[in-house]
């Protein structure tokens, strides 16, 4: 099963505002990551009231998502 990535406007612009090298490297990830047949195997959950949002370190960047049904989505990069 392959997961979709959408990004939120707030991140497709702090992508945007990355460095070309950082921006391609994010990207590069997150394809790998629609490939997973489980995505939780690469993140991390965040704990407490934010429990339900996940976390990926990409070099110094952290990506928060949120899971759905086979759709992962950037809420902030």
């Amino acid at each position: 099963m392959a997961w979709r990535i959408e990004l939120t406007g707030e991140a497709r612009k702090q992508l945007q505002k990355l460095d070309r090298t950082e921006a391609k490297r994010i990207r590069d990830y997150l394809r790998r990551i629609e490939t997973l047949d489980d995505p939780r195997q690469s993140g991390k959950a965040l704990r407490g009231r934010l429990g339900e949002l996940w976390r990926y370190r990409v070099g110094s960047y952290r990506l928060v998502c949120e899971l759905r049904d086979e759709i992962l989505v950037v809420l902030k990069g």
